[in-house]
């Protein structure tokens, strides 16, 4: 049964204010290749730090106006100098396919900003990782000596879709994208049929995997889209669209659906099997973070053990989750999800903070 029931219009509510920014424009040109980023109905406040960073002079431009010259190679290079990238493709949307994953070093920057001007896909080509940062990586070349905790490298994604990342060979998550250390956030951008490892408990990130931000401070989630039709959803063993051990996530204005968790045995794996399946759109783990949705809907998403839409456990119960203004609904869990929060499992201060959302096994009409 629902939790409760709003009306839609509750969706155009926005939660947040003061001196907070209002909307976020989106460049998108190319909607009709899959859903359009983020949800079209969310208006809730996006706060300074969460908001698109200008990129009207850039440090890297990847091609020189034709799409012929926006090749793999290009952007990696890009990527690895570091600072803020744009490109020149020519008119239309293009797809690049990258041979290697793109890897950010820890010494350039400390902003590394990536904007695909509402025009630019890149593909793992179902082969790899898209993007990898990692403050702790020594190959990537140390930059403090409290890797798990400095301000930079500050990634930030904008106005870019994400397609067939592939971190199934990898054993920690992230089938587009893997953080760890700085600060990172993804604003105006798509993840489609992105995927990692099957089975096993904690790895996840189909889409997202983040650890260790700069004083625990939030991952921002900004009028994006984590699949959005089936044959689009992302997958893992847990947390289809995000993942985190002990990262705090403020999601606004977004859309999840057709996300998968698809492990066995939950976490930690009980006897006999590999582990896994929980969180089919997000899953949170770890001791004192948060998670807050505002003006979110998630929907359609699915778990083969806890938490169709959402996972969330804080060991020491010091975390919390809010849902303000958002819509979950249709998010099966096959194996347990607490009761009156339909596809949530929580453990965590107390309940869910819930305002002005719904939360039902069916979606409302209309």
């Amino acid at each position: 049964m629902p939790r409760s029931l709003v009306p839609a219009l509750l969706l155009l509510l926005s939660c947040g204010g003061g001196d907070d920014g209002g909307p976020v424009d989106n460049p998108l040109t190319d909607p009709e290749d899959g859903p359009p980023a983020g949800n079209p109905d969310g208006a809730c406040a996006i706060p300074d730090e969460a908001r698109p960073v200008d990129t009207s002079s850039p440090d890297r431009v990847v091609g020189d106006g034709t799409a012929a010259s926006c090749t793999s190679d290009a952007f990696i290079a890009a990527v690895e100098r570091g600072g803020v990238i744009t490109f020149d493709c020519g008119p239309e949307p293009v797809v690049i396919t990258l041979d290697r994953t793109a890897k950010i070093f820890n010494d350039t920057g400390p902003e590394i900003v990536i904007d695909g001007g509402g025009k630019v896909t890149l593909s793992g080509g179902g082969a790899r990782r898209i993007l990898y940062q990692n403050t702790c990586d020594e190959a990537q070349r140390w930059t403090t000596d409290h890797c798990d905790d400095q301000d930079h490298p500050r990634l930030v994604v904008q106005n870019l879709t994400f397609v067939d990342g592939n971190a199934r060979s990898e054993d920690d998550g992230g089938g587009a994208i893997f953080v760890r250390g700085g600060r990172f956030r993804a604003v105006n951008t798509r993840f489609f049929n992105n995927v990692c490892a099957d089975v096993g408990p904690d790895v996840g990130g189909g889409a997202i995997r983040v650890f260790d931000q700069h004083e625990d401070r939030p991952v921002f989630i900004v009028n994006s889209t984590f699949g959005g039709a089936p044959e689009l959803g992302n997958v893992c063993s847990n947390g289809g669209g995000l993942s985190s051990i002990g990262v705090s996530y403020t999601v606004l204005n977004s859309h999840f659906s057709h996300n998968r968790a698809i492990g066995d045995g939950a976490n930690p794996a009980e006897s006999g099997t590999p582990g896994g399946g929980s969180g089919g759109a997000i899953y949170n783990d770890g001791n004192t973070f948060t998670l807050s949705l505002c003006g979110t809907v998630v929907r359609d998403n699915h778990a083969n053990e806890g938490g169709g839409a959402i996972f969330f456990v804080s060991n020491d119960r010091s975390g919390s989750l809010e849902l303000t203004d958002s819509l979950l609904c249709e998010n099966p869990s096959d194996g347990f999800e607490t009761e009156g929060f339909p596809g949530v499992f929580v453990l965590a201060a107390g309940d869910p903070a819930v305002t002005r959302s719904t939360l039902a096994e069916t979606c409302p009409e209309g």
